[in-house]
């Protein structure tokens, strides 16, 4: 019988288990076995002859790909699964198999969240080398004048000693004694744009990020979810991570818990 190989990182990926990132942990952690002896990294297999394991337990079978938008209200936290009482993103979604959040956003922070069991796309939209365009609609407390601006666009060397890529960061409106910006990244460090805010004089007080890649938050409220239409898995999958301008497609219907 002719064996159809492949690398084991990649079957667990696509079996829902997350990204291929993330599916090599769990070999480098001796959870993962295939027809009983524990699994080296680099090691291929296949699905359909070999029986694969992760903790014990039979890997299922190949999942149907299921890709959901969601916005992530603030005070949730952008996990599959939770390590105390505070609610997660995969409470919020109501739908049977893996899910997991793809370009996770801070507990405080608001906005676009991907759910999906696609570990391939996971990997394509979080891995700094595709750099995948995120932007947000960012509060901060003052009104920013150009130099802010113009530095916040350079770049910003952090508290870590790492310095931020170029961004595009325009002014959108004053909000009182603030004003609301526009942030658009190719990066995602944790807590960035709250620390570059801080860095530059500009406290910031909420964050909703718009847009992943091609895929747009668009009139999803807080809580609510819907499924991608076929023409924005196409769009997601085939972006190479620069900057795109789709046309609206049909409105999709929106679900809230």
């Amino acid at each position: 019988m002719l064996r159809m190989e492949e690398r084991l990182q990649k079957i667990l990926a696509q079996a829902g288990y997350g990204s291929r990132r993330a599916c090599e942990e769990f070999i480098v952690e001796k959870r993962v076995s295939v027809n009983g002896k524990l699994a080296i990294l680099g090691q291929k297999a296949d699905p359909s002859a070999d029986t694969i394991t992760v903790d014990g337990k039979p890997i299922a079978k190949r999942e149907t790909m299921t890709y959901i938008a969601l916005y992530k209200p603030r005070n949730v936290l952008s996990a599959a699964e939770g390590q105390d009482d505070r609610k997660t993103v995969r409470d919020l979604v109501p739908v049977q198999g893996h899910l997991y959040p793809v370009g996770r956003l801070d507990f405080d922070s608001e906005g676009l969240i991907l759910m999906t069991n696609d570990g391939d796309l996971t990997n394509k939209l979080t891995h700094p080398r595709f750099g995948h365009e995120k932007e947000y609609r960012v509060l901060v407390a003052r009104r920013p004048d150009n130099e802010q601006l113009e530095a916040w666009r350079r770049g910003v060397v952090l508290t870590d000693g790492d310095r931020t890529q170029p961004a595009d960061v325009q002014f959108l409106s004053t909000s009182g004694k603030g004003a609301w910006i526009r942030v658009v990244m190719g990066e995602g460090k944790k807590r960035q744009i709250r620390e570059v805010g801080k860095l530059l004089g500009l406290p910031v007080v909420r964050i909703v990020r718009m847009r992943i890649g091609t895929l747009k938050l668009g009139d999803l409220k807080p809580r609510q979810w819907r499924y991608l239409t076929e023409e924005e898995v196409s769009a997601l999958k085939s972006s190479k991570g620069t900057r795109f301008e789709r046309k609206p497609s049909s409105k999709p219907r929106t679900r809230r818990m």
